[in-house]
């Protein structure tokens, strides 16, 4: 019977994995733990009775090996998640390699990018990078039920066996999860993509602006009350005027001296950022932006300063090619 086991459940890998990064919040947590599920699975298969579908069994595996992994791993924070005010531009930053930070996902590791027609394919909306990082807000168990309830939309029944609880504890705790998460996600309307010639133009403009590091330019594209912020730095900045403060005192490019290389991550439009070094004049893996687009502009920009995220996109880590348009 296992031998059946590959071909039959390596459907489900992607959307596995998605529901590994929602727990998580981290795309190499979520690969080692799908390899667990997986694992687990086939250890447990020739006792697989077939009372649910393959697909829910598995989730229900990859569940309970996410909740015994957050026993012994904190949150994964944005710095805007950490509870303390916006920054000031004038001030050193700090950096905090020792917090686990949120991570962005690729939409073709977690099945956002609706390549494969024969898999159940993970809504952009479920990943969209807010919602991600308003899941770490909430103790595990809250998260797991939240997320088997209103993204994968089991009955509360099925979620009572995959956390061993009852039906009416699953709704208790959907009702609390409900709560908390309203007040760190933001609305449907407030998170967007590039779905108009208007919002593409305004990502064209945008990076036309940033690989020239025309500050005036960057700014008239945010909304009023756009967020900055930059893990591993725990400072966050708020509104126009300070990005742009920020941009003027501590972004180490000159005119003409990023390439912005554009990606796909949490459903949102993103950018692989090169910068060029003195040295060489090669033009070296900086940053992964994401950025959330509003009506009004762009509302929200992630900074993950992490390299090594260049690997997980797919991207060399020296960008030869001519600028992106």
């Amino acid at each position: 019977m296992t031998d059946d086991f590959e071909s039959l459940a390596d459907p489900y890998r992607r959307e596995l994995f998605a529901h590994c990064y929602r727990m998580l919040g981290s795309v190499h947590d979520a690969e080692d733990l799908v390899q667990e599920t997986y694992l687990r699975a086939w250890r447990a298969y020739d006792r697989f009775e077939g009372r649910s579908s393959l697909r829910t069994w598995l989730h229900r595996i990859a569940t309970t090996a996410c909740l015994t992994a957050l026993e012994s791993r904190g949150r994964r924070p944005m710095p805007t998640g950490l509870g303390g005010p916006d920054s000031d531009p004038a001030d050193p930053l700090v950096e905090h390699t020792e917090i686990p930070w949120l991570e962005p996902v690729p939409d073709a590791m977690a099945g956002a990018d609706h390549s494969d027609p024969a898999a159940i394919v993970t809504s952009r909306e479920s990943i969209r990078l807010a919602f991600v990082a308003a899941l770490q807000h909430l103790p595990p168990r809250q998260r797991a039920v939240l997320i088997l309830r209103e993204v994968l939309k089991w009955k509360a029944a099925e979620v009572a066996e995959a956390v061993g609880t009852t039906t009416a504890a699953v709704n208790s705790t959907l009702q609390r999860a409900r709560a908390q998460l309203d007040q760190a996600a933001p609305s449907p309307e407030e998170v967007g993509e590039p779905s108009s010639a208007e919002q593409r133009e305004l990502l064209d403009r945008y990076v036309r602006a940033f690989e020239a590091k025309d500050i005036p330019a960057i700014v008239e594209l945010f909304t009023k009350d756009v967020v900055w912020e930059m893990p591993p730095f725990a400072e966050w900045y708020l509104g126009p005027e300070n990005v742009g403060r920020h941009l003027d005192m501590r972004c180490p490019a000159i005119s003409d001296g990023m390439r912005l290389v554009p990606v796909a991550a949490n459903g949102q439009p993103a950018y692989g950022t090169y910068i060029r070094t003195e040295e060489t004049g090669e033009f070296s893996a900086f940053l992964i932006q994401v950025l959330t687009l509003g009506e009004g502009g762009i509302t929200h920009v992630a900074n993950f300063l992490d390299t090594r995220l260049f690997d997980t996109f797919g991207l060399p880590p020296v960008w030869t090619g001519d600028p992106v348009r």
